[in-house]
């Protein structure tokens, strides 16, 4: 004996045109995410030739430095580590443009293909909303990790509370690197 709601279960519910074309509509809508995807993979590639000209130019700054002398060698060197960390950070900022991008894409869009088979880094395959934001939030903390590293090269403590304020600066790094380690390894 069938009941009355297994037999509706099984007929397909008539819908209107109107409702047809209002759930195409909506359904179609989420190709607007295409602008955030080409917009933010042009900033990624921006990103990519800033830095990659910096980097050229702070090559080309060291083809003198067996001329000078150590004050002046020592000074370069400070800025050419300066200058490397600095090309770091660009190339994070890149790279997490890139991660938004690819996955916004595989969220709204569609899956890329090409991933599926590929035995590259499992970072640019985004399952979910909060993977997005997980994978960005990791990327981001080693750019302001980089970032507090750039600006550490040039501090001279001069009196023992900035010396203590360093040290716990550079505490307050680490921990964070362990507490992320913690989170994203469950």
């Amino acid at each position: 004996m069938q009941t009355e709601n297994s037999d509706t279960c099984d007929v397909p519910v008539q819908r209107s045109k109107a409702e047809a074309m209002l759930e195409s509509f909506l359904w179609n809508s989420r190709f607007v995410v295409l602008v955030a995807v080409v917009a933010s993979l042009l900033t990624a590639f921006a990103v990519f030739y800033l830095t990659m000209v910096d980097v050229f130019y702070t090559i080309a700054h060291l083809t003198h430095y067996h001329e000078l002398d150590d004050a002046g060698r020592a000074m370069l060197k400070a800025q050419t580590v300066a200058h490397v960390v600095g090309s770091v950070d660009g190339f994070l900022l890149g790279a997490i443009m890139l991660i938004f991008s690819l996955g916004l894409y595989e969220l709204f869009i569609s899956k890329i293909d090409d991933t599926s088979g590929s035995c590259s880094s499992k970072i640019l395959i985004i399952n979910s909303l909060d993977d997005l934001k997980d994978k960005l939030a990791k990327v981001i903390l080693m750019i302001l990790i980089v970032m507090f590293f750039e600006q550490a090269i040039f501090l001279k403590p001069t009196a023992p509370l900035e010396l203590l304020y360093y040290s716990l600066a550079i505490m307050l790094v680490a921990l964070a690197l362990y507490l992320s380690h913690k989170a994203y390894s469950h």
